[in-house]
């Protein structure tokens, strides 16, 4: 182990991970945004709903995230009318490219992570608000979507970690996150060894300040789960 390389490489791959961490934080933003909705739309009951909500699931958790990345960045290119839209700025951008596909991606998993958690509620909680004469809207706002939040939270936790892994692929498309330094670090120095094991360090740290934060937010959430204090 080289630790004069890797010494030098630490601020660069600290660089990289701030990319990483923009990325699946903005990614994760827009998807739970698009969740919503996709979740609503799956326990709605109407086929006209759940139908398109099933065929978006089913395509975006059916395929590759890398697919889905080379679909965005290169296929969508290859059309004329994009290339002459207003949306032409940002899909030419390939970190835009990467957020839109880390978005739509996490979106499809969430979506049924939280139809999941609705599905989930014990049905006495819903009659107990429709008893006291909640509306629909104020029932799935104040009861429902708080609770399944709650329950789905940690397997919600999880997919935030897998796409903090899978943002790795973003460096296919000439982003410099941290697998990307890693790769520009290593082309230099022909060093993969020290670079790669750095740069699995980093996401290690990454990943377990999420998984404390995700505990930690679950026990905040959840206090009828707590020991009773002493008397």
């Amino acid at each position: 182990m080289n630790w004069e390389v890797i010494g030098a490489s630490i601020p660069k791959l600290l660089a990289g991970a701030g990319l990483t961490l923009e990325l699946v934080g903005l990614g994760l933003a827009i998807g739970l945004i698009i969740a919503i909705p996709l979740a609503l739309a799956r326990v709605s009951g109407r086929w006209w709903l759940n139908g398109p909500a099933y065929g978006y699931i089913f395509f975006f958790r059916g395929t590759p995230l890398l697919v889905q990345i080379f679909l965005i960045y290169y296929g969508l290119s290859q059309f004329q009318g994009i290339r002459q839209s207003a949306l032409w700025p940002i899909l030419r951008e390939p970190f835009w490219c990467a957020i839109i596909a880390f978005a739509l991606n996490t979106a499809a998993y969430t979506g049924e992570i939280i139809r999941g958690g609705i599905r989930g509620i014990p049905h006495g909680e819903i009659e107990a608000a429709r008893a006291v004469g909640m509306s629909r809207l104020l029932l799935f706002r104040r009861i429902i979507l708080p609770r399944a939040f709650r329950l789905a939270l940690p397997a919600y936790g999880n997919e935030i970690i897998i796409l903090l892994k899978s943002s790795a692929l973003a460096s296919t498309i000439t982003l410099l996150d941290l697998t990307g330094v890693a790769r520009t670090i290593i082309a230099r120095t022909y060093m993969p060894i020290e670079l790669f094991v750095m740069a699995g360090v980093i996401y290690l740290v990454i990943t377990f300040l999420i998984t404390r934060a995700i505990r930690a937010l679950e026990y905040r959430l959840s206090p009828h789960t707590r020991p009773p204090k002493p008397a």
